[in-house]
């Protein structure tokens, strides 16, 4: 059997649930499960919209209450920790997590000699919390009188607090506001046993069966990337997983290495090959989903060259600070750069790119305004205005259909 590679988006765009609009308004448990089918929801704070992982979810599940991420992490049924990077994680693979805390394989983990210097400070930390509760980063009040002036402007207590979290003693209990609230672990989890974290080496198994579920079919160098794994790991431990059952093997039009899929995603190759996985999807994506996280597997896959540009400095972006990918219908055909002005209910559209070689129907049209218009009133900012397009009459086209 050989598969098309229209028939490996497709299949992608299932298994990251992206290929049909979604049903109903989704409830936690709905969100829930989102966040298990995709393995990892990757947490970054910048904010001129929704921030990112509040985003991903929308575009996979259309109008729902972000408190309910919030809830989910409150009560257990997610925790926070490194993975593609800093992510929202399900609980049930805590274990394989611990591991890598324990190893010191992610995050950021200071010499023994540091450890020793500030040994009183960090026990000053663990007993503040022990004693008065769960706490902030702003409890710890600053004792050398200065403001922070920049990100890793940290004072000492923030920086044990992140040391005691990347070391996994503490754990992240609550996010109000999108701050961190750190707990004693033994709190959060009172009946977890060191004792039950498995060998690296089945950590390391388990995170790739997750990934190629995650992606439905995988070029194997597209493996490493989606929990930051080392990629002199990947080739022996995939022979091992097909040898014995765990991992199948399938060719794919154009790739110069089989393919792999995992075997419950067999009925959706059953699908792909009769023709019944349709994309009718039309969304707006996080430059941090990760269908597009992995630029080279957007291009490679989709041929959408994609970068984030918030990094950029300004007279050197191309598209914007924080476009966003636009997916219609399997395909990454554009992106556009927002801007929600909060206070006066207005969704400001910076710019609006299509792909050169994307023909703009009024089918596309209507499926794009849709989207937009469906996240701005979902973010509270109904009004919707675009600025600039390319071509430039697209302004007035998509405006037309917005308003």
């Amino acid at each position: 059997m050989q598969l098309s590679r229209d028939s490996v988006r497709l299949i992608m765009l299932a298994t990251q649930n992206l290929l049909e609009p979604p049903k109903a308004t989704s409830d936690k448990e709905g969100v829930l499960n989102t966040i298990r089918q995709m393995g990892v929801l990757q947490i970054d704070t910048i904010n001129v919209i929704a921030r990112s992982p509040y985003l991903v979810l929308w575009s996979r599940v259309g109008e729902y209450n972000a408190t309910l991420l919030e809830s989910l992490l409150a009560e257990g049924n997610l925790f926070e920790y490194w993975s593609h990077e800093a992510c929202f994680l399900p609980i049930e693979d805590y274990p394989l997590y611990r591991r890598l805390m324990l190893d010191k394989r992610k995050g950021w983990h200071p010499d023994s000699a540091w450890v020793e210097e500030n040994k009183a400070e960090i026990e000053y930390v663990i007993e503040r919390i022990r004693n008065n509760g769960a706490a902030r980063s702003a409890d710890f009040l600053r004792k050398d009188g200065l403001k922070a002036s920049g990100w890793w402007d940290w004072k000492p207590e923030k920086i044990i607090l992140e040391y005691l979290f990347n070391s996994g003693e503490l754990m992240i209990a609550a996010r109000p506001n999108f701050h961190r609230v750190y707990e004693l672990r033994e709190r959060i989890l009172p009946h977890w046993e060191d004792s039950s974290t498995p060998a690296y080496s089945e950590v390391i198994e388990g995170l790739v069966l997750k990934t190629v579920q995650a992606l439905g079919i995988t070029h194997p160098r597209w493996i490493a990337d989606y929990f930051r794994l080392k990629k002199k790991e990947i080739p022996p431990l995939l022979e091992k997983l097909v040898s014995e059952n765990r991992l199948k093997l399938i060719e794919v039009e154009g790739w110069d290495s089989s393919g792999y899929y995992h075997p419950d995603n067999h009925p959706l190759i059953q699908q792909a090959t009769e023709g019944s996985l349709d994309a009718t999807h039309t969304t707006l994506l996080s430059p941090f989903d990760p269908l597009v996280w992995d630029r080279n597997r957007a291009r490679e896959l989709f041929d959408f060259n994609y970068t984030i540009e918030c990094y950029t400095p300004a007279p050197k972006r191309q598209y914007g600070y924080f476009s966003l990918p636009i997916l219609w219908r399997g395909k990454l055909i554009g992106r556009l750069d927002p801007k929600a002005h909060r206070r006066e209910r207005l969704f400001e559209i910076k710019s609006l790119h299509f792909e050169p070689q994307v023909q703009i129907t009024d089918e596309i049209v209507k499926d794009v305004t849709t989207a937009i218009k469906q996240l701005a009133i979902w973010h509270k900012t109904p009004e919707v205005i675009i600025r600039h397009s390319n071509p430039p009459e697209l302004v007035e086209l998509f405006s037309k259909e917005i308003n």
